[in-house]
């Protein structure tokens, strides 16, 4: 089924009088409920007009929190308070809130600044053993990538300090989620 201009310019027309996407598809024919919720919505148009009523959008704009500014490569879990009006309905009447929204700040990670990187020693994937360090260095796209290389110790498949990095304690993760929630 093609799209054709008459046929996109009567879904637009059927759909400002508010016709249901089922009515739709029954009055042009050859064509899904789904197809016609597709289109409508690769087309933008706004929400459907209620029955005797205006057009009105059946969506809130949304507005973005304005975020304080972070320091770069600091630890930041600050929040944010922002008040947002909500229409919803009850009944047949449409009312509107006004909801106060709590948004969380992005977190960023800051490295211990007491941390010595060992020097990788650059392996392939054919040079690794049971005894070096698989942690992946790089775009794996690119002839740059390898593996750390460093010595692992007996059970683990990275090095000390990738172990680190992998593997973080329980208690540590359900801080952490605690600190931003």
């Amino acid at each position: 089924m093609n799209w054709t201009d008459e046929r996109v310019e009567r879904l637009k027309k059927l759909w400002a009088e508010g016709l249901s996407a089922s009515q739709i598809a029954a009055q042009l024919g050859g064509v899904s409920r789904n197809a016609v919720i597709g289109k409508v919505h690769r087309l933008n148009l706004p929400g459907r007009a209620k029955a005797g009523g205006t057009s009105t959008a059946t969506r809130a704009p949304k507005r973005q929190a304005t975020a304080a500014p972070r320091a770069a490569n600091s630890f930041n879990a600050s929040r944010i308070s922002a008040t947002r009006a909500v229409a919803r309905q009850q009944g047949s009447a449409l009312l509107k809130e006004d909801m106060d929204i709590d948004a969380i700040e992005e977190v960023r990670y800051r490295p211990s600044s007491n941390v010595v990187v060992p020097i990788s020693r650059r392996l392939g994937l054919t040079e690794l053993t049971e005894r070096t360090c698989k942690w992946p260095v790089g775009d794996p796209l690119t002839d740059d990538f390898h593996f750390c290389g460093c010595e692992s110790p007996d059970t683990s498949p990275y090095c000390t300090y990738h172990q680190k990095m992998a593997y973080q304690p329980v208690n540590e993760r359900r801080k952490a989620a605690n600190r931003v929630a």
